[in-house]
């Protein structure tokens, strides 16, 4: 039988899956990080007190892919190339979602509206992130080799999108309500079709890698296209609402937690 847990054991399990698995996350959270740097740099100077939050979270995206190359270095194995059609964070920039690199290459100052576009685009992207890593956590929180990943990141996960939320509705009170709600609208429906793709192309690579029989491998098709198809028709909605976080201020203080345990 398919499950959730049974489908993610048998790439954890097996070295070729679980080398392009840790080698994928790493390029994606190590691109997070160079982004969230450079937007902290480029903070507009009447916005300049979100600066010390967005390095914060930069800093903890590159921990994160530190640590997915120590798993894979625990494992005595190498980085992989990520294939084009996997890459989460270049697929989003090609439909328009986000600051793009471009922009962020050059040594001019953000606009307050880029920093907004930044908030809500990651508020979606975010959001992803906090369900997969809850998902990981139910599964794989007491794991002897992945365990103690999986706890930090989910945590910083959440952390991450309480910000989000705090940020944003700080902003809505100052006047920017409506940008804000038109860019999660436009990041959630595109950032869907995003993620249903992305799926579709890791989970033929892991197919290939574990010898998948094709009804197997049509099931697990079929499975993201109904995930695509709840969230095109109303699922979406769940990654546009605000609300006032729990965690409050999640990303004030601190420092990154150490990779070095993971080695």
């Amino acid at each position: 039988m398919l499950s959730a847990r049974s489908l993610f054991h048998e790439i954890v399990d097996h070295d070729d899956s679980f080398q392009l698995f840790c080698s994928i996350a790493a390029s994606g959270e190590s691109q997070g990080g160079w982004e969230n740097a450079r937007i902290a740099a480029l903070v507009p100077d009447g916005m300049r007190e979100l600066a010390p939050k967005i390095t914060r979270h930069g800093a903890d995206e590159d921990k994160h892919g530190r640590i997915f190359r120590a798993l894979l270095r625990k494992r005595g194995l190498p980085a992989v190339p990520v294939p084009p059609e996997t890459d989460y964070t270049m697929l989003l920039e090609r439909r328009g979602i986000g600051l793009a690199h471009d922009k962020l290459r050059r040594d001019e100052p953000l606009s307050e509206e880029d920093i907004v576009v930044y908030l809500a685009h990651s508020r979606v992207t975010e959001q992803r992130a906090s369900e997969q890593m809850v998902m990981l956590l139910r599964h794989f929180g007491d794991h002897p080799e992945v365990g103690k990943a999986v706890r930090v990141i989910s945590n910083d996960e959440d952390n991450h999108l309480a910000y989000c939320h705090e940020e944003l509705l700080r902003l809505a009170r100052q006047g920017h309500g409506r940008t804000i709600q038109r860019v999660l609208r436009e990041s959630a429906l595109a950032e869907i079709g995003v993620y249903r793709d992305v799926s579709l192309a890791v989970m033929d690579h892991m197919g290939r890698l574990l010898r998948w029989p094709a009804p197997k491998a049509a099931a697990l098709a079929a499975g993201i296209r109904a995930v695509y198809a709840y969230e095109r028709f109303s699922g979406w909605h769940r990654m546009v609402g605000l609300r006032p976080p729990e965690r409050h201020d999640p990303l004030g203080g601190g420092v990154p937690r150490s990779t070095h345990e993971f080695a």
